[in-house]
């Protein structure tokens, strides 16, 4: 009798690992074995960096709204954000860091506005 190697399904299984290595370079995207561990590799780093971005776009948030904090005279960011809460004005790191950015004139109204 012959050998049932379920070839079909073999191939599918492959096929999809090397299309996810796609782009990779040299064996990492044509080696099936050494695509197979940059796959699982990958999608371990992608899972983990997920989480990881949060924090990572907080961090530039707060280096954005500091240094458009002191360059309005401001003494620091934890001040600048202490003084929001008392002051009850509710923005977010994210708005405040664009306004830093793009808007630096509104930074400025609201460091008159928690200074009055």
């Amino acid at each position: 009798m012959p050998r049932a190697i379920n070839n079909v399904a073999s191939r599918r299984r492959r096929k999809k690992i090397l299309a996810r290595a796609k782009g990779f370079k040299h064996g990492r995207s044509r080696l099936f074995r050494t695509a197979k561990d940059a796959v699982t590799k990958a999608l371990q780093y992608s899972y983990r960096d997920r989480r990881k971005r949060k924090g990572t776009f907080r961090r530039l948030w707060i280096a954005r709204i500091n240094a458009g904090v002191r360059a309005h005279g401001y003494r620091s960011y934890s001040r600048f954000i202490h003084a929001l809460k008392v002051a009850d004005i509710q923005l977010d790191r994210k708005v405040l860091a664009d306004l830093a950015a793009t808007d630096p004139n509104a930074l400025g109204y609201l460091i008159e506005k928690i200074e009055a």
